[in-house]
């Protein structure tokens, strides 16, 4: 699993700035409340989400790898599996901060075109 940190953290810094309409406000005004924003979305914790659905999916690929065939099997099931819910586990949470970002400017009354 320490293996795969970079990955995740890879996928984790593929974030860019949402495009928004900022009518009626100023860059000092949006640039303060993108950071306000950001804080909310940065609770959620993509190492701690990928590790979490990593675990799991090492754990439900052993047990596919030990009901299907062998030892060797269930070693290459974990691995998979593993890899496989840390990937689903870090995109999963990078989608939760966007959507928390945005509702977030939404609600200062920004429109966020993307």
């Amino acid at each position: 699993m320490k293996n795969l940190i970079p990955l995740f953290i890879l996928i984790a810094g593929c974030a860019n700035d949402p495009i928004v309409d900022r009518g009626g406000h100023n860059e000092v005004e949006y640039k303060k409340d993108l950071a306000e924003c950001r804080t909310y979305a940065d609770e959620v914790s993509t190492l701690g989400e990928a590790a979490e659905h990593g675990a799991i999916g090492a754990v439900v690929g052993g047990v596919f790898g030990a009901v299907l065939g062998n030892g060797n099997a269930a070693q290459r099931g974990v691995g998979a599996g593993a890899v496989s819910g840390g990937t689903s586990g870090a995109v999963g949470a990078e989608t939760r901060k966007e959507r928390i970002l945005y509702r977030c400017l939404k609600g200062r009354g920004y429109k966020v075109l993307g």
